[in-house]
Parts: structure tokens; C-alpha cells; sequence
């Protein structure tokens, strides 16, 4: 993750979604030229920082934790 004044800047989707959720405005997203998401988000009150950390501790996160996983499962068969 990186920063600039006003913005949060994430390559994980599954963030991006609850930032997303969360009111934060997300401003660009795509891919950069080694072919990673990247979303940018106008973080006028500076609380990505705040909410990548509550996403952590979340139930959210451990969803996309099994969902990740049952995804690898199917994609092994």
C-alpha cells in the first residue's frame, strides 16, 4: 500500500471491496504495467489506513480467506 494526500492506494481487491463499502470513494482502478490491481481511492478523512486495519481484524477478511481457499480447491481438480 502506498499513499499520497487525499488518496489510499491497494493492490488487494478484497480491501478495495470494504474500503469500497465503506463509504471511501474509489477514484481509478485497473491494472499497472507489471499486471497488478491497483485501486485508488479519494480518502478525503484519511481513514484507509483505519479501515485496512479493521478489515484485518474482520470477519470479512476471513471470509475471503475460504473463499480463496475453496477457490484453489477447485481449481486443483
Amino acid at each position: 500500500m502506498e499513499q499520497e494526500i487525499n488518496k489510499f492506494i491497494t493492490s488487494d481487491l478484497s480491501l478495495a471491496a470494504f474500503l469500497s463499502m465503506k463509504g471511501i470513494e474509489l477514484l481509478k482502478c485497473g491494472k499497472t504495467q507489471v499486471g497488478k490491481f491497483e485501486f485508488i481511492f479519494h480518502d478525503k478523512d484519511g481513514l484507509g489506513p483505519k479501515y485496512a486495519i479493521d478489515y484485518l481484524n474482520s470477519d470479512f477478511c476471513k471470509f475471503d480467506h475460504h473463499v480463496r481457499s475453496i477457490k484453489k480447491m477447485l481449481y486443483k481438480n
